[in-house]
């Protein structure tokens, strides 16, 4: 009779319950994992995007240019020389002076190669007083930047209006009749004379994966903890069922 008290304490539904709540512990501790992980990733990339905006400049006048284009590559400091063509393209963009534009020029190498650089950033009033331009042989030092494809949140980039809301570099290489451009481009450091204003690439990364696996965590144990309290209190009635 005992064993029957016990099993009649364990109803379907209660077991159903009890293995729900295991599932989602599993699941959550899974999550904080995950989260770990992420964590781990996102310092050792915070890291190393500090030591490559900081090191000396590669130079890549010479350089192999799809090597560059990688990943690991991203916001390296890196020099070009070359003469700043007429054509440029106003890419929106939201900073710390507000809303307004980066100024895309291309680079033209001595080998015939060409480099879109991101010059800096002009208001709208700015841009229609015109941006002044840099005649002559230049070096210009910069970050690398990846080419940012399609457009921004919930907008694309229009080339035939000319209205540019990421810096897609295939599409502004077409757009300026730029041949042979590189797959990436450069965004300028600041320099002695403005407008535009350069050096001002976000550097900045969020990193909350260690609030999400506490989270994850803390919920894992909340159903790990209901869990053992439910299965205790079924069977303390158990035990006194069957001392009765």
């Amino acid at each position: 009779m005992t064993t029957q008290k016990g099993q009649g304490a364990f109803s379907p539904g209660l077991l159903a319950f009890c293995l729900f709540a295991a599932v989602c512990a599993l699941v959550f501790g899974a999550l904080g994992v995950w989260q770990v992980e992420r964590l781990a990733w996102k310092n050792g990339l915070i890291e190393a995007v500090e030591t490559r905006s900081t090191a000396e400049p590669v130079d890549l006048s010479g350089a192999n240019w799809p090597a560059f284009a990688l990943e690991n590559n991203e916001y390296r400091r890196v020099s070009v020389t070359g003469r700043f063509e007429e054509a440029e393209a106003f890419v929106q963009a939201v900073t710390v002076y507000g809303g307004g534009f980066w100024v895309m020029t291309p680079l033209r190498l001595d080998d015939g190669r060409a480099v879109l650089v991101n010059r800096g950033f002009v208001t709208a009033e700015q841009r229609v007083d015109g941006i002044p331009q840099e005649d002559g042989e230049i070096t210009v030092t910069g970050l690398l930047r990846l080419s940012e494809p399609e457009g921004g949140f919930l907008r694309s980039n229009e080339p035939s209006a000319g209205r540019w809301y990421s810096r897609d570099v295939p599409a502004l290489a077409e757009a300026l009749g730029v041949d042979d451009p590189a797959p990436f481009f450069i965004d300028a450091e600041a320099g002695p004379e403005a407008p535009p204003v350069g050096g001002l690439t976000v550097l900045t990364f969020s990193n909350n994966h260690l609030v999400y696996a506490l989270t994850w965590f803390g919920l894992a144990a909340m159903c790990l903890a209901g869990l053992a309290y439910l299965v205790r209190d079924r069977w303390r009635q158990v035990r006194r069922q069957a001392a009765d």
